[in-house]
């Protein structure tokens, strides 16, 4: 059973950065694509960046591209640890935010249907 645990968020003011954390066990397909998606209050659970283990290619939502970077640990075993780095930060970006996961050899689209693993989730806070 994969289990996805996320750390890292906190808060922090317009324009500053955090790096999410989300550290995976249990794994045991060769790939997966392993996004990062949030949920603020009132809203929907948006998507906003995914990665392919096996090769590290990328994808991103629009309204964090150009902002918001995704890697793994290539240190360690590559599906161990992957990573959400934040930059310039906005109050919109203030959610809980998700870290998921499928056994995948392409990336997936980002949304919610495509994954099958889920963490518990870090609140990320950006004041104004």
């Amino acid at each position: 059973q994969v289990q996805l645990v996320e750390s890292g968020g906190g808060s922090v003011q317009a324009g500053g950065s955090l790096r999410l954390s989300c550290a995976g066990s249990g794994y045991t397909s060769r790939s997966y694509c392993i996004a990062w998606f949030r949920q603020a209050p009132g809203k929907e659970r948006e998507g906003v960046a995914a990665i392919l283990t096996r090769n590290g290619r990328a994808d991103f939502s629009d309204s964090v591209r150009g902002r918001f970077t995704i890697s793994q640990d290539n240190a360690k075993n590559a599906n161990n640890t992957v990573y959400l780095q934040m930059n310039r930060l906005q109050p919109s970006d203030t959610a809980m935010y998700y870290c998921a996961a499928v056994p995948s050899w392409e990336l997936r689209p980002l949304a919610e249907d495509n994954y099958n693993y889920w963490g518990q989730g870090t609140q990320v806070t950006v004041s104004s």
